[in-house]
């Protein structure tokens, strides 16, 4: 298969895989930061950019939160089928155990692309989207909105300082201003401030 139609491939893939997800970690947040990482992938010339792709697109296929498999199953059966040599694979597999921010707070990834992938899903954990995503992961979990709001404090408000790349930073800082404003203004309604 051609790199364009592997993309699209895992674009289809990804779809089909998280059908039925509402919780924030559904095909649009993947698609999310798949736009999110070719933005970024565009200032760095120096990463390669089908790799940054797949990581992106396969990056929640085999989350814990949503997924019981193991040594990344989902990606590998994916990259296997597609005919992806085993080389791509490891290396989009790196990238894929590199984002998660509970499993990787305060590490970089060992690569360029590595470190795109990740900024372009904490991207998508900030601003507007990112707002919207704590809500809907808090509802579907039994969480009342004060409970919700704990999470910018415990993890959303941390993700502006562990950026790894420039053009990923200045997106961060604008989307973090945004969320301290509604913090701020979810606290004056509610009377907690």
């Amino acid at each position: 298969m051609e790199k364009d139609e592997i993309i699209r491939s895992a674009t289809g893939y990804i779809k089909e895989l998280f059908a039925g997800n509402s919780d924030g970690h559904d095909s649009a947040h993947t698609m999310r930061v798949y736009k999110n990482a070719m933005e970024i992938v565009k200032e760095c010339p120096e990463a390669d950019s089908f790799i940054v792709s797949l990581g992106a697109l396969l990056h929640d296929a085999d989350d814990h939160k949503l997924f019981n498999t193991e040594n990344n199953a989902n990606a590998r059966k994916f990259m296997a089928n597609a005919g992806l040599s085993g080389d791509v694979a490891e290396k989009v597999c790196s990238i894929i155990n590199s984002v998660s921010f509970s499993k990787n707070r305060g590490k970089k990834p060992n690569s360029l692309e590595g470190m795109i992938v990740q900024d372009a899903d904490r991207l998508d954990a900030l601003g507007a989207i990112g707002i919207a995503r704590t809500f809907a992961y808090g509802g579907k979990n039994g969480r009342s909105l004060d409970m919700s709001l704990q999470h910018f404090y415990d993890k959303l408000f941390l993700l502006k300082d562990e950026i790894n790349t420039e053009a990923a930073r200045k997106i961060a800082k604008r989307r973090h201003e945004y969320m301290e404003g509604f913090v701020k203004e979810y606290l004056e309604e509610t009377g907690q401030e």
